[in-house]
């Protein structure tokens, strides 16, 4: 290979490894673009991102100088683009950053070790610049290598549990890659350096570096990973903590609304027990013609029996009073509810199940049409079995935008929403599970449908 020959190959190598890492980034970002609307348009988002950012750089700055900034603010500028929340995108960004500047760190020492080890000694040009073209090309392909392990390792993490991202955890998570970025490009300054015309490669000067660097880059990667880890852990703590806290109030909620049923038939069955005096005191007025007395009697009766009325009758005590609340709720919110919900016949379903199926999902809809500034409000509520299934379907409208998490539940950046939508949804899915079942949530033209899918069970 001549010199000229060299130039072209190292122009083009540059060119084709910056390509080669812009695809290992996309495919990185890949799994977390959860909204299957213009996939691939936000693929190639991403890809041009990349490659933009490392032509602002400078092709021999790369990760060393103002890659690193100029890429995170094109991802975040992009982030709604992409449909991913700001801190998320600001965590994968320098998720990748670090794992490629410590996957070179890691590479180069390997490289150094195996240079020694299988060194090429030749006086000719031609040769020279062909081994050295050689050993650019696999040094290039090693490190790609490695970092694409590193990627692998660290998406199927982040995808396992999803981690509620605030900034302040933003902060904790982002500490270790950081110092790892930092401490990469420190040690890139050290690695070659010129004294009188002569190159000193930092491992000939201290071969101790060629153990404690790549040692350090691994330590800076598993940190990273073992961060996530306990990030994730410590989540699921919080939320297990929070599900049996939201979950023993609405067992109070729904123990509560027992009580009211009881309650209700059996002041109803006092006062059918009552109706007879009540048809003798109506007779012995009407009789001795105290009709004044008589139309108080009956206008105090009338206003008794409609304490007692409920509006609509699903079959079930503990659905009446659940369903009838919630209309109760409507009426002062100027809100349409329209029911065709009928308890299952079958006695195969647990009526505390399908009251606290029915509690979050009518909660949630309550919750969506209150934030409605203008068009109409409403709610529809069914409920009907076919065969040996029950199906439950709440529609309801919403204003803005709802993101779907890798759950499939939605997801919230305001922390109090988090109780609602994430435990409420999820408890609605643990009491499909009881019954073999699921739970489908799905958008469409600004309306949102929550689908529950029951099977019958024979050992209720």
């Amino acid at each position: 290979m001549s010199e000229h020959g060299f130039i072209i190959f190292h122009r083009v190598f540059h060119i084709g490894i910056a390509l080669l890492h812009a695809v290992s980034f996309t495919l990185f970002m890949k799994p977390f673009l959860t909204e299957k609307k213009y996939l691939y348009r936000k693929l190639l988002l991403v890809f041009l991102l990349y490659l933009f950012a490392w032509l602002l750089s400078g092709r021999t700055t790369t990760l060393q100088n103002v890659f690193i900034p100029i890429f995170t603010a094109l991802l975040l500028a992009s982030s709604k683009t992409l449909g991913l929340k700001n801190t998320f995108t600001f965590l994968l960004s320098i998720l990748y950053c670090s794992s490629r500047i410590l996957s070179g760190l890691i590479t180069e020492s390997l490289y150094y070790i195996a240079e020694k080890l299988l060194s090429f000694h030749s006086e000719i040009p031609e040769m020279i610049y062909q081994n050295s073209a050689v050993e650019t090309l696999l040094f290039g392909l090693s490190h790609l290598a490695l970092l694409s392990v590193m990627l692998y390792v660290l998406c199927c993490r982040l995808r396992k549990k999803a981690i509620t991202l605030y900034w302040q955890t933003l902060c904790y998570l982002c500490l270790i890659p950081s110092a790892g970025i930092l401490f990469g490009r420190m040690i890139s300054r050290l690695l070659f350096e010129i004294s009188n015309d002569i190159p000193l490669k930092l491992y000939e000067r201290h071969p101790v570096f060629l153990i404690t660097v790549p040692l350090l880059a691994l330590l800076f990667y598993t940190g990273t990973l073992l961060t996530i880890i306990f990030q994730q852990g410590s989540d699921t703590l919080r939320k297990e903590r929070e599900e049996y806290f939201v979950s023993l109030k609405q067992i109070q909620s729904i123990q509560e609304r027992i009580q009211e049923a009881e309650l209700f038939y059996t002041q109803f069955r006092q006062m059918k027990h009552e109706l007879r005096g009540h048809l003798n005191n109506i007779k012995g007025l009407s009789q001795s013609r105290q009709y004044k007395d008589l139309e108080q009697y009956i206008t105090r009766m009338d206003k008794t029996i409609h304490d007692f009325e409920l509006a609509i009758q699903t079959g079930n005590a503990v659905t009446d009073v659940i369903v009838n609340d919630k209309r109760q709720h409507c009426l002062r919110h100027n809100i349409d509810f329209q029911v065709d919900f009928h308890y299952p016949v079958s006695g195969q379903y647990d009526a505390f199940d399908l009251g606290i199926i029915l509690q979050n999902l009518l909660l949630n809809a309550l919750e969506a049409c209150e934030k409605i500034n203008s068009g109409k409000k409403y709610i529809t509520l069914t409920g009907r079995q076919k065969g040996n299934f029950y199906l439950i379907e709440v529609r309801n409208p919403f204003e803005g935008e709802i993101y779907f998490g890798s759950d499939g539940l939605p997801v919230t950046t305001k922390k109090n929403e988090i109780l609602l939508h994430g435990i409420g949804l999820s408890n609605i899915r643990r009491e499909t599970e009881k019954y073999m079942g699921e739970l489908d949530l799905k958008t469409k033209n600004n309306e949102f449908y929550a689908t529950v899918l029951l099977q019958e069970r024979s050992n209720l």
